[in-house]
């Protein structure tokens, strides 16, 4: 099962790079799909049956069609840096790097650093306590999400419309 784990988790950051790397849009999507089915695979390893479907459903199912949908209907193809953009990258580059190096190493220095609270077999998630944990405790976090989803609907939209 360790070997396993390991070998899902490998796949997934090597699926995660493809999706950042890829010039085509449609192959970023593909290597998507990867991601969310190797992560699907890690919770049903630790022993979350139904989080693993709804990975598997809602990411891999409904989302990564509509995205494939936008990616079709804005008829992407290849795509190469512009100068404006490999400009901002220059400039903004390292320190937006510098910034997620650190937020890394402290997400992994509290993560070793604290003793663990509790074992995976306490932890209620059924349906109704997830439900409950995620309109309560994590109300913030939700709405966060929904708002970048109409967010990400929005800039579809207006990438999609014709300049006239």
């Amino acid at each position: 099962m360790e070997i396993l784990f390991y070998t899902a988790g490998a796949l997934a950051v090597l699926a995660a790079l493809s999706v950042v790397f890829q010039r085509t849009p449609v192959y970023s999507a593909l290597s998507l799909i990867v991601v969310l089915a190797s992560l699907a695979l890690i919770y049903l390893l630790l022993g979350a049956p139904f989080i693993a479907m709804i990975q598997v459903i809602v990411y891999a199912g409904a989302i990564m069609v509509l995205f494939v949908l936008v990616i079709m209907l804005l008829n992407a193809g290849h795509e190469g840096p512009s100068r404006d953009t490999a400009r901002f990258a220059r400039w903004a580059g390292p320190p937006l790097l510098a910034a997620f190096l650190v937020e890394v190493a402290i997400v992994v220095w509290k993560h070793f650093g604290l003793a663990a609270t509790a074992s995976p077999e306490a932890l209620d998630a059924s349906p109704s306590a997830i439900g409950k944990l995620l309109f309560s405790n994590y109300v913030l976090p939700f709405e966060v999400t929904s708002l970048l989803i109409l967010v990400a609907v929005i800039g579809a939209v207006v990438l999609a419309k014709k300049q006239f």
